[in-house]
């Protein structure tokens, strides 16, 4: 047999019609064939985080994916405002390195919310069907509100799971830094949308990426894999059908069903070309 080398599954943020397209597009490649949860390494990042950590709680993609379809009633959803969006923009266009940006982000984070004022651990715990860490490689993406240092979480840094997805969520000005062993955090899609990067070392890449812009060339999803250099690698993004499907809001619990029925949908078409790289 043919060593084809270890393989990865990035997922990246994109609010709550994120999560939905993902499992939607992870279901319908499952149906013919191409179960990317088999992957060695899952890369969370945001929505992604949440999708990754659903991935390892035993549940089937068919059973994920039914969950998306039920009606909203407890979801609690939430709004990034222009007025609040706008507040997001100095910190990036400022001078300084990566890392002064991304503190800067984090005071704007911390001024907008303190820590603990919403609870969206409770959240994350009722999205979660399990509530450990799954015996894989799992990595899980946040960014420290004080220092602006990119954090990895997996099932070694000692951080309970719930926490890490709830961090990696904590979208700026929406919802409230997570608080973790004194230090506070925010969403690793501050840092980038997808975090492909996080992914060095696997042959084999594919990238679901809701929302593939990042708020600087350098923290791409090309640029990334330029620096990650698999041998075979993939990009998923939202087709136009998709994009319409999500509305303006990504965190509209509303849109849940359709993003998902989209993904399934979409998933049809790019079923060659994952099975290409996943099976090089």
């Amino acid at each position: 047999m043919t060593d084809r080398g270890t393989s990865a599954l990035v997922l990246g943020g994109g609010g709550i019609t994120g999560i939905a397209w993902e499992l939607g597009i992870l279901h319908g490649l499952a149906e013919v064939g191409i179960d990317l949860t088999e992957a060695d390494t899952v890369v969370g990042t945001s929505a992604g985080s949440v999708v990754g950590a659903q991935l390892g709680s035993g549940l089937s993609l068919a059973d994920l994916y039914a969950s998306q379809l039920e009606p909203p009633d407890a979801e609690l959803g939430g709004r990034l405002s222009r007025i609040a969006a706008l507040k997001l923009v100095p910190p990036y266009v400022l001078p300084g390195s990566g890392r002064d940006k991304l503190a800067r982000v984090g005071r704007v984070a911390r001024a907008a919310h303190a820590p603990g004022s919403i609870d969206r651990e409770g959240v994350i715990r009722s999205r979660l069907p399990v509530h450990d860490w799954p015996d894989r490689d799992l990595r899980i993406t946040a960014v420290d509100t004080e220092s602006g240092e990119f954090t990895v979480f997996t099932r070694d840094s000692g951080v309970d799971l719930v926490s890490a997805v709830a961090a990696s969520c904590a979208v700026p000005t929406v919802w409230p830094p997570v608080e973790i062993a004194g230090r506070t955090y925010m969403d690793g899609g501050m840092r980038s949308t997808a975090n492909v990067d996080v992914a060095k070392g696997a042959e084999r890449v594919v990238v679901l990426a809701p929302l593939p812009r990042s708020v600087s060339r350098k923290a791409s999803i090309r640029s990334q894999m330029e620096r990650v250099s698999p041998r075979a690698w993939s990009v998923i993004t939202p087709d136009a059908e998709a994009l319409a499907a999500f509305g303006r809001n990504l965190l509209d619990p509303a849109k849940r069903r359709v993003a998902a029925e989209t993904g399934l949908r979409q998933s049809r078409d790019l079923a060659d070309q994952v099975r290409g790289v996943w099976e090089a």
